[in-house]
Parts: structure tokens; sequence; C-alpha cells
């Protein structure tokens, strides 16, 4: 799906607060601007064409080895190539959640069906493609059930796409514990965790075998010199400069919850993370979004093309305090106007 992501800026000039895309607010990118200036040069000369020196540092942070990393193009294009690795199988998906799933499979000629329940898996499922935390939710799996579920189902091989992992303090597969299993692909998005979603950084942890598979489909360069550098960066500052306070976050998360509630006219879901699904009583999420954007400088996430979901529906991910005030009296302005 080209079109219907969040994090649509580039149609809305003069944007000035972004809830439309799952990342925290006010991250101070200073030194990482400083950093790939002082190395831009880099975009003279052709990448790795496979980016192992980013899959090694990638391995040496998760306590993995080498053989059990794929660096990609942002975590969709992780998506696509397990997709186009698994080419005509059958692939169930557990909605609502991200399109991108159903979009790669059906490119590659997967049978998809939905699945609004883990209790009802199809025997004859190849692939399970669930995102934990999910998107749009910001629900997450049990992690017993889970191990569960996979150890039950050997013969089913389990996509986990944990882009949002740095967002919650509930439990989740490391990337040592899933690289254990032979049915289990695990999704991560430096994107996500460093709020830089124009670098487009992801990976896939797993099984040497399975990152095999990957590898033998992933286009030579297919990540950036840029963004190889900024992995780099990032990773080696993920415990300083780029500390979550996942604490505060969801605190925050749970403040706006409450103020949102307090306006009336809508239904905030319970989630475990930063960013929460919202559902208007009255009115369509579209108009709202419009309303923000033209108006406020606010963009939201209309989140009514989830499967599953329907025209009422948007998403939103806490940003600065002064930011989330600003964006509950404008939803509030919205409902007492229109």
């Amino acid at each position: 799906m080209i079109n219907g992501h969040g994090d649509d800026i580039y149609a809305y000039p003069g944007i000035t607060s972004n809830f439309s895309s799952n990342v925290p607010g006010g991250v101070n990118h200073d030194g990482l601007n400083r950093y790939l200036y002082e190395n831009l040069s880099c975009i003279r000369s052709y990448p790795e064409p496979e980016p192992r020196s980013l899959e090694r540092e990638l391995a040496s942070f998760h306590g993995v080895m080498p053989e059990n990393v794929c660096a990609t193009n942002g975590a969709t294009e992780a998506i696509y190539l397990i997709a186009q690795a698994y080419r005509n199988s059958t692939s169930v998906i557990l909605a609502p959640t991200f399109s991108e799933y159903a979009d790669a499979c059906r490119l590659h000629l997967h049978t998809v069906r939905s699945l609004f329940s883990p209790d009802t898996l199809p025997t004859e499922a190849a692939l399970v493609w669930l995102c934990n935390p999910n998107n749009p939710t910001g629900e997450v799996i049990d992690l017993r059930r889970l191990r569960k579920w996979i150890e039950t189902h050997p013969r089913h091989l389990f996509v986990i796409d944990q882009s949002y992992e740095a967002f919650t303090d509930k439990p989740l597969f490391s990337a040592k514990e899933a690289a254990d299993y032979p049915n289990v692909l695990l999704l991560h998005s430096l994107t996500k965790r460093f709020a830089v979603p124009g670098l487009r950084i992801g990976y896939v942890t797993a099984h040497p075998l399975l990152i095999d598979k990957l590898r033998s489909n992933r286009m030579p360069w297919s990540v950036n010199a840029l963004a190889i550098a900024a992995g780099h960066y990032l990773l080696h500052r993920a415990e300083g400069d780029y500390a979550l306070d996942v604490s505060a976050l969801l605190s925050e998360r749970k403040r706006v919850a409450e103020a949102l509630l307090s306006v009336g006219g809508m239904d905030v879901w319970e989630s475990d993370t930063p960013y929460m699904l919202i559902c208007l009583r009255s009115g369509k999420a579209a108009a709202l979004k419009e309303f923000l954007a033209l108006n406020h400088g606010i963009l939201i996430r209309d989140a009514s093309n989830f499967e599953g979901l329907d025209e009422r529906f948007f998403r939103i991910a806490v940003q600065t305090p002064e930011e989330n005030d600003r964006l509950v009296n404008c939803i509030k302005e919205w409902m007492y106007t229109y």
C-alpha cells in the first residue's frame, strides 16, 4: 500500500506536530546530524553490496552471531523479502494490523487469510504473521502464550514484527531466544527505535538457515551508505544519548488517553505502548485529520484502512506534553464545532 500509511507529512505543508508515525517525540538528532554531515563523502562510493558491517554491529548489540542477522532497507523490505522467499505459500495474518504483510504476500502469490484470534490457527497455514506490539492497537501478546503457540505449531513459520519493541515494558522475545527456534523470524526497526524513519534501517534476527534464505533474495546495495553509517552511530549511543524512558512515555500515553476520554465522543483502546487507537462515536477520522492538518498543523493517522476497522478510527503516538495538550484541545474544538 503506497498510499494510506501514517506520516504522510509530504501531503500537508505546514505540519508542526506529527502524531501519525509511531515514533517518540522530542528526540534530539543534533549529534547524528553532525556525524552524517562529517561523513557525507560516503555517498560518493557504493555501499557494501551486503551490509555485513552493520549486521556484525547488530549481532554484537543483541548478543548473537552475525549469521543470525539480516539487515534490510527498513522493516518493510524485510516483510517483502520474507513473502518473496516463501512465494506461493498460505499466510494467515493476525488482524487488525499493518497492511504491508497482506500486500507483500499477495504480490508474491500467497493465499492470504485474516485471523482475529490466535486460538484458531488454520492447519494449512505455512506462515503466521503478527505484529507484537501490534500496530495500530499497541497491544502485546503474553510471551508465555506466544511461546506455547509457536512450540505447539512447529510446522508453521512465525513472522513476528517487533518494530515497536523498545516502546513497551511487557516481556518480548529477545533476538537470542528467537534465534534458537527453527520456525521464528523476528523483525526489528532502528527506524522506530531511534525516530529516523527517513533513513530506513531494519533487520531480521533468526536461525542461520532462515537468515540464509532471506539473504539469498536480498537485492545488492539495498541498505544505503548513510543508513549504514547512521546505524553504527545510533547503536553505540542506544544507552546514552538515545536512552528511552519507557515508563515516562507510557505514563504520558495514559495521561493523554484520560484527557481524550474526558473530552467525550470517543473511545480509546487500551495500549501497552505510547501509541493508541481511538474510535469516534460519530463523525469520520478523515474529516478530523483534515481539520487538524489544515487548521492547526497537526497530523494524525486515519486508521480506517486497517482491515477490521472503519471510518471512525484514528491512531496517535504521544509526542511532547505541550504538543499532546494542544492536540487534545484541537480535537475538543472539532468535536464542539463540527
